[in-house]
C-alpha cells in the first residue's frame, strides 16, 4: 500500500510535468524554459502553488495574482497520470515493465490531450517516443549473467513500428480512394485525408513498445471506441471530424493491461 501511495505521488508529479508539455508543444516552446507561469498574467508560478491537486483546490482553480481561472485539464492529468502509473505498478511491480510501460503511458497522455483541443500530435511525441521504445525495447536483448544478446526484443519493436504505421496508412489510404475518388464523396470539412500523419505516426510508436501482434489489436479495439463518441460528436455538433489519437491511445491501455487475457480469447 505505502509503494502505490509513493507512485501515485509520483505520478502526480509527472502529471504536472506532462501538463507543462501538452501546453507548450503545440506553440513550439520549450518544456524547459521558462518556469511555469500563468498563461494570462505572465506571473511565475512559486512552488508552493505547484503542488499536484492540492493547489488547485486551495486557490479554488484561479490565478493567485490575476484571478483567470485555472484550466480543469491541470489537476485531470494530474490525476489520470498518478491512477495509471499505480496501475501500472500494481500491474507489473517494481520491474523493467513498469518503468518501460510509464514511458509509453506518459506520451499517449501528452498526444490524447494535445489531439483533442488542436487536432494534432507533436512530432517530438510521436517519434521521440518511438525512438525511446525501440532502444528500451533493444536493451531486453541483453543478459548480464551470462553475458548475451538477443535480437528478438530488437525485431519485435521493429515490426510493430512497420505494421502500427503501415496499417493505419493503408486503411487511410483505401477509404479516401473509394470514399473520395471512386464514389466522388466531397471532402469532409475541405479535408481530403480521413487519417491524420499524426495518427500514423502515434501508432507506429505504440508498435515500438508493444510489438506487432499488441499493435494489432490496438487497431482494431481503438474504431469501437471512435464509433461511440463519433456518433456523439455528430448527433450533438454536427462535425464529422473527430481526433483519433485518443482512441488509438486508450486502446493502447487496454493492451498494455489486459492483451494476454484478449488475445488468448482470440486465439485459445
Amino acid at each position: 500500500m505505502i509503494g502505490q501511495l509513493i507512485v501515485f505521488i509520483f505520478g502526480s508529479v509527472v502529471g504536472s510535468f506532462l501538463n507543462v508539455c501538452i501546453h507548450r508543444m503545440p506553440k513550439s516552446e520549450s518544456v524547459v524554459w521558462p518556469r511555469s507561469h500563468c498563461p494570462k498574467c505572465g506571473k511565475r508560478i512559486p512552488g508552493y502553488d505547484n503542488i499536484p491537486f492540492i493547489s488547485f483546490i486551495l486557490l479554488r482553480g484561479r490565478c493567485r495574482f490575476c484571478k483567470a481561472k485555472i484550466s480543469p485539464r491541470y489537476p485531470l492529468v494530474e490525476f489520470i497520470t498518478a491512477l495509471l502509473f499505480t496501475a501500472l505498478f500494481t500491474h507489473y511491480g517494481l520491474s523493467y515493465n513498469f518503468f518501460f510501460y510509464l514511458v509509453l503511458t506518459s506520451a499517449l497522455i501528452i498526444a490524447t490531450f494535445v489531439d483533442i483541443p488542436h487536432r494534432i500530435i507533436p512530432d517530438e511525441v510521436s517519434v521521440g517516443a518511438l525512438i525511446v521504445g525501440f532502444i528500451l525495447s533493444s536493451i531486453r536483448g541483453f543478459n548480464l549473467a551470462p553475458f548475451s544478446f538477443s535480437f528478438k526484443p530488437m525485431l519485435s519493436s521493429l515490426s510493430g513500428i512497420i505494421v502500427g504505421g503501415g496499417i493505419i496508412y493503408l486503411t487511410g489510404w483505401l477509404f479516401d480512394l473509394v470514399y473520395f475518388k471512386l464514389l466522388k464523396n466531397p471532402p469532409i470539412n475541405g479535408e481530403s485525408e480521413s487519417m491524420g500523419g499524426g495518427d500514423v505516426k502515434l501508432l507506429a510508436m505504440i508498435g515500438a513498445f508493444l510489438g506487432a501482434p499488441r499493435t494489432l489489436l490496438t487497431f482494431f479495439i481503438a474504431p469501437f471506441f471512435g464509433a461511440i463518441i463519433g456518433i456523439i460528436i455528430l448527433i450533438t455538433k454536427k462535425d464529422h471530424t473527430i481526433p483519433y489519437g485518443p482512441f488509438l491511445s486508450l486502446a493502447a491501455l487496454i493492451s498494455i493491461f489486459f492483451s494476454n487475457r484478449i488475445l488468448h480469447l482470440l486465439i485459445p
